[in-house]
């Protein structure tokens, strides 16, 4: 499992922005996006494999970017129990939750999205230790 995009956000709604390596930083978050500073929800991780099935699904290709989670993998499932650890490049994560699509999904990608998306939204990570995450890197979970 690898690395294949980045995205990062200031703000609600505003635009994502796709970059080659961000800082994770330990206990607050991926640096320059809206959820830096949060308690729990600093990284969201989604597999690009899944997205695609969804895209499948709907009839029509969207950019992995277009669900705003920050980490997309090339393939395989994202886990979901709690605690788990997951290392993606010089960072360590654990999963704090599934992360389900939401309904605005509808508006930034068409209408069905957010059910083709069900069960592949993939999860929610606190960063538990600091360092530098980039495109291509690898992704070890456990």
């Amino acid at each position: 499992m690898r690395v294949v995009a980045i995205h990062i956000a200031p703000g609600r709604r505003i635009p994502v922005r796709s970059v080659n390596s961000v800082v994770a930083e330990e206990g607050k978050g991926l640096v320059g996006d809206r959820y830096h500073g949060t308690t729990y929800r600093h990284v969201t991780i989604q597999s690009r494999e899944l997205v695609h099935l969804a895209a499948k699904e709907l009839g029509r290709d969207f950019d992995v970017g277009a669900t705003r989670r920050n980490i997309t993998v090339d393939s395989g499932d994202i886990p979901t129990k709690l605690g788990t650890p997951i290392r993606i490049g010089e960072a360590e994560l654990h999963v704090v939750r599934i992360m389900p699509p939401c309904r605005l999904l509808d508006d930034d990608i068409g209408r069905g999205a957010m059910d083709a998306l069900q069960g592949r939204g993939g999860s929610v990570c606190r960063v538990m230790g600091s360092g530098i995450i980039r495109v291509g890197d690898p992704v070890e979970i456990g």
